[in-house]
């Protein structure tokens, strides 16, 4: 795996863990908001944060896809 892979399953376990959800609902979440998309778009910035960061900024352009997507 290269380290934009490696990174995205890091953001994965960590955002799964935080929100005590299993790993298939956060896929689903994650591709129903791209989220995939977003942390590969801007792995450069995001992982040379920490766990509670990512988290937070995940959890953060989720909620805004919401209000925009519905």
């Amino acid at each position: 795996m290269d380290e934009k892979m490696n990174f995205i399953v890091y953001c994965i376990e960590e955002y799964k863990n935080e929100k005590g959800m299993n790993g298939k609902n956060v896929i689903d979440l994650f591709n129903r908001y791209r989220v995939i998309d977003y942390i590969r778009d801007y792995y450069e910035a995001l992982h040379t944060t920490g766990r509670q960061y990512i988290v937070d900024d995940i959890n953060m352009y989720i909620e805004a896809r919401q209000s925009s997507i519905g």
